[in-house]
């Protein structure tokens, strides 16, 4: 199983990019979605430690970013209990899926949590700034101040790119992107069938 990792900035298109592989995908977002809307333990934990935000099941993500804008140190408290969760949802993942040929890791913290391993493929994704902000601007949820904690708490973007196998511009055009992908696939098999 050749596991490929997509890193790069929010809003930079790591699911889109993640999406044209055609390879099962472990979305660390939409991961934690899910537990906020369904996971009873987590919703009881957090609202031991954030009894002033957090108050109704499901969680909803305006409370989470309430607490966070509030003070970003709650931003820590959240992913100390969320985190864990992830964490064992992606260790089933790639256990249900340890025949497949390829798996794609969409993981935004994957580097800052040390979730690589050696062998991993990694992708970074570029994207111009302009275009990065107009589509986070789309975003239901979308805040500037919690949009800047969260990229402060993203390993510095230079040195995910100097640690990438590929790095890839994304125009956002599914075309282009597709064909891009297309290369990078057959040239990451080539090289582990080399090898």
């Amino acid at each position: 199983m050749i596991r490929v990792c997509v890193l790069g900035s929010i809003g930079s298109g790591k699911s889109f990019i993640a999406k044209l592989f055609k390879y099962p995908i472990f979305n660390a977002d939409k991961e934690a979605n899910y537990i906020y809307k369904k996971d009873k333990q987590c919703f009881k934990k957090l609202k031991k430690k954030l009894p002033e935000f957090i108050k109704t099941f499901p969680i909803k993500k305006r409370e989470l970013i309430n607490a966070i804008s509030t003070n970003n140190k709650n931003l820590k408290i959240i992913s100390s209990v969320v985190h864990p969760i992830v964490r064992r949802k992606m260790n089933n993942f790639l256990n249900k899926k340890k025949y497949s040929k390829i798996v794609i890791l969409d993981i935004p913290l994957l580097i800052e949590n040390k979730l690589n391993k050696k062998n991993d493929i990694l992708i970074f994704i570029k994207a111009h700034k302009s275009k990065i902000i107009s589509r986070l601007k789309r975003r239901k949820n979308f805040n500037k101040k919690i949009f800047e904690y969260l990229k402060q708490n993203q390993t510095a973007l230079k040195k995910k790119e100097r640690l990438a196998n590929y790095i890839v511009e994304n125009n956002f055009s599914y075309n282009i992107m597709q064909s891009k992908i297309k290369l990078i696939k057959k040239s990451i098999l080539d090289e582990r069938n080399s090898s």
